[in-house]
């Protein structure tokens, strides 16, 4: 059997071998003959050459493969398995060959040299060969030990490098892309992966692999290392494979599993972090923000929004990406963590795409959801504090309202906030002057209330963002209402608490010279306001909307107004409606 690791001994036992052979050897050169002079009574053994790793000694019974060049005393070749370009196979030490070579390979290691000095009576005797051996003769072989293996012998699969991860292991029927060195037993190289610059991908345990092959993978992590050592009776036997595995060859292969999958896999989820508040998940037809590192099964990393500095976004569940991802987004929270692993059906199949994404490869990508939203999706308002005294006028359409405000993202990235600046932010509601779901999203407060507004981007800044806004980005506001004063209607910039005088050019008109400059119509107008009589538009500046009102009744635009000119717009309004008629 072959065994796991290094040897515990620097050179290889030899308790089948007398020591007196050794002893042979030191007193006469090569051993050729006892001290006394006498015949040698056994083999003689040199080993001239010990590999230092020496899993297996050969042992009777084995089958065993070697050269060797054959020659007598004076150094005359009679045999060389090299002249013939055919390695010698055969069992050992049940008599299939000279007994002196049957004891001299005992013991001995793959890629081990040693030279056997084999007396006569160990050899071919007092007969010899005919026309080869002649009788009496001592015999000499350079012997190198190249393959050992016993039928009792099963695969032997050593763990090279595990990686910590191991989302799954190989089993039956799974499908697999592996690079593979193969080498025979003493090392000699006869076939590579890498040399074809692409994986072996193949099914495990369907008559695709030698049967030793489909045995050694079981078990294996994508990106483990293995040897495994395939005996010949599960590798191509006794008739070898071409020119490059001889028969009865023993086969090592150092594997590096790239990915396995099984073609009844489905998408595998794996939340990595998951935020404690989940309102809700997404579904098809959301539309979602997300980072992603996309790797195959070994760690390779074949793609990465990050590297961009740009979030992907797309629909989910509309069919805009392979059917995995749309599968493993579907159910995630804002601001979840999680890794999805695609089988290749369910992502670029057979074919693969690019020079990054191989055939039949699976893919994992470890996604951070950004956010998600639904075309329909109205503004989300969650209130974080309301005044408890009674709250009888609320924010309205029309309203000048000051405020202040927090925007970010809802990954927390700050986008802008009001308290950067001196002053609340201040603006009509209605009047366009902000995003519509901001605008929603602060009607209907109570100065001093405190909200929380989540706005999808058709609502906010929609695909393409604005300075600052990436497209399609959910925008997170926490508001607070400062004060609110009630609008105008449309189309107004200043109104009357009650009736205007009957006589309202006459009263502006100080000077009653039957016209009224800038001046005059200003100090009127002043006048109705500290008066309490009348209001302005809030939220502009007196002078600008006075100075508008006025052009607004400078019809012939001479610098002053006449009787004739000045007219109120709901007279004006009615005016026109009746011109319609």
């Amino acid at each position: 059997m072959f065994l796991v690791g290094a040897p515990s001994h620097t050179l290889p036992r030899l308790h089948i071998l007398p020591l007196l052979l050794l002893l042979q050897t030191l007193e006469r050169g090569l051993g050729r003959a006892s001290p006394s002079g006498a015949p040698l009574e056994d083999v003689v053994i040199e080993r001239y050459h010990i590999p230092r790793a020496c899993p297996r000694e050969v042992q009777m019974g084995d089958f065993v493969r070697y050269h060797y060049n054959g020659t007598f005393e004076d150094g005359k070749k009679f045999d060389s398995s090299y002249d013939r370009s055919t390695l010698v196979a055969i069992i050992v030490g049940v008599g299939r060959l000279i007994t002196g070579m049957d004891r001299g390979l005992m013991g001995m290691c793959v890629n081990e040299r040693r030279r056997l000095i084999i007396p006569p009576h160990l050899g071919y005797g007092s007969i010899g060969l005919a026309g080869l051996i002649p009788p009496d003769a001592t015999l000499y072989f350079d012997v190198v030990l190249l393959d050992v293996w016993n039928k009792e012998d099963t695969v032997q699969s050593t763990i090279l490098l595990r990686p910590p991860y191991c989302p799954r292991m190989v089993r039956n029927s799974d499908f697999v892309r592996y690079h593979y060195n193969g080498t025979l037993l003493d090392g000699t190289a006869f076939d590579s992966s890498y040399s074809r610059g692409g994986t072996y991908d193949t099914y495990i345990g369907s008559g695709w692999l030698i049967k030793g092959m489909d045995q050694g993978l079981l078990g294996m992590c994508p990106g483990e290392k293995r040897k495994i050592i395939i005996p010949p009776f599960l590798a191509y036997g006794e008739k070898g494979y071409g020119t490059v595995i001889p028969p009865q060859a023993s086969l090592v292969f150092y594997v590096l599993l790239i990915d396995v999958h099984n073609p009844k896999d489905t998408v595998q989820l794996e939340t990595l972090e998951l935020p404690q508040d989940c309102v809700r998940r997404a579904v098809a037809g959301d539309f979602m923000r997300y980072h992603y590192n996309g790797s195959l099964m070994d760690g390779t990393l074949f793609d990465s929004s990050y590297s961009r500095n740009h979030t992907y976004n797309t629909y989910v569940g509309q069919g805009y990406i392979i059917p995995g991802m749309d599968q493993g987004l579907q159910g995630a929270c804002i601001g979840e963590r999680r890794r999805i692993t695609v089988p290749p059906h369910l992502a670029y199949g057979e074919n693969g795409t690019g020079d990054k994404i191989p055939g039949s490869a699976v893919l994992i990508f470890d996604v951070h959801v950004i956010d998600f939203h639904n075309p329909a999706d109205p503004v989300e308002i969650k209130t974080l504090f309301r005044p408890p005294e009674s709250c009888n006028e609320t924010a309205k359409i029309g309203d000048f309202i000051r405020y202040h405000y927090n925007c970010s993202l809802l990954d927390g990235t700050r986008l802008f906030s009001s308290h950067d600046y001196e002053a609340p932010q201040e603006i009509t509601l209605g009047a366009n002057k902000v995003i519509e779901g901001l605008d929603r999203g602060l009607q209907g407060m109570c100065v001093g209330e405190r909200r929380q507004l989540i706005v999808p981007p058709h609502l906010a800044h929609g695909e393409n963002g604005a300075r600052g806004v990436p497209g399609s980005a959910v925008l997170l506001f926490e508001v607070e209402l400062i004060s609110r004063e009630d609008g105008l209607p449309a189309g107004y910039l200043f109104v009357w608490y009650q009736d205007p005088p009957a006589s309202l050019f006459e009263d502006m008109d100080l000077n009653k010279d039957g016209e009224v400059p800038p001046e005059e119509f200003s100090s009127f107008i002043k006048a109705q306001v500290n008066e309490g009589k009348g209001r302005l538009m809030p939220g502009q500046d007196p002078d600008k909307t006075i100075s508008d009102m006025f052009q607004n009744q400078d019809r012939n635009q001479d610098g002053k107004i006449t009787a004739e000119e000045l007219k109120l717009k709901s007279d004006e309004d009615q005016e026109r409606i009746h011109e319609e008629l």
